[in-house]
Formats: structure tokens, C-alpha cells, sequence
């Protein structure tokens, strides 16, 4: 089992930053794929960035591409998205996920553990 904890969430205005972290517990994070996903009122949830266990393979959504930027730290079991130049578009409740299998990893059903979810609200 892994327990994923999301954090880092908030309110802020278009054009600013924030970094998000995914806190994992449980089995060994290091060996673990990390995807993040997002989901918006009345919409489905979408992939927006992944990241490999040994940091090396990174993949981005179009729409956030040279916005945001994943990174993890394996010795504190962390996995982070900063996301800069925010726009209201960005708005959802973001997720982040872990799996063993790095194979189709803009699909949520790839993914065997997921955290509770932190809301970012951006306002224009």
C-alpha cells in the first residue's frame, strides 16, 4: 500500500505561482511512477504531467507545457508541481497518483494509488 497526500494548494490571482507536493507512505516510493491529474467542476479528470521513478521521463499535458514543472525527491518521499504562470483555466482540484507499470500514464486508470485531492483556484 501507498498513501498519497497532496498539499499546496490555494487561492491566488492569474500569473502567479504555486507548488504543489505529494507526500507517499507506505511502500517504497522511489520504485513508483507519479502522475498528476486534474478535474474541474462538471468535467472529467485529465492528466496533466508525469514523472518516472528515476526523475528521467517527464511528460506534460500541451496546455501546461513550459508552465509547469514536475520534480521528486525519493530520500523525503516527495513529489512536486510547480506550476507558474497560472491561469484561471488551471482551476480544478489536483491529484496526484502512483504506479509501478509506466505505460499509458495519461490515464487515470493506470494509476493504482491516488491521493485525496487539493484544490487550486486561480481568479483573473
Amino acid at each position: 500500500q501507498v498513501q498519497l497526500v497532496e498539499s499546496g494548494g490555494g487561492l491566488v490571482r492569474a500569473g502567479d505561482s504555486l507548488r504543489l507536493s505529494c507526500a507517499a507512505s507506505g511502500h517504497t516510493f522511489s520504485s513508483y511512477g507519479v502522475g498528476w491529474f486534474r478535474q474541474a467542476p462538471g468535467k472529467e479528470r485529465e492528466f496533466v504531467a508525469a514523472i518516472a521513478w528515476n526523475s528521467i521521463d517527464t511528460y506534460y499535458t500541451n496546455s501546461v507545457k513550459g508552465r509547469f514543472t514536475l520534480s521528486r525527491d525519493n530520500a523525503k518521499n516527495t513529489a512536486y508541481l510547480q506550476m507558474n504562470s497560472l491561469k484561471s483555466e488551471d482551476t480544478a482540484v489536483y491529484y496526484c497518483a502512483a504506479t509501478l507499470a509506466w505505460r499509458d500514464i495519461t490515464i487515470p486508470g493506470s494509476y493504482t494509488y491516488w491521493g485525496q485531492g487539493t484544490q487550486v483556484t486561480v481568479s483573473s
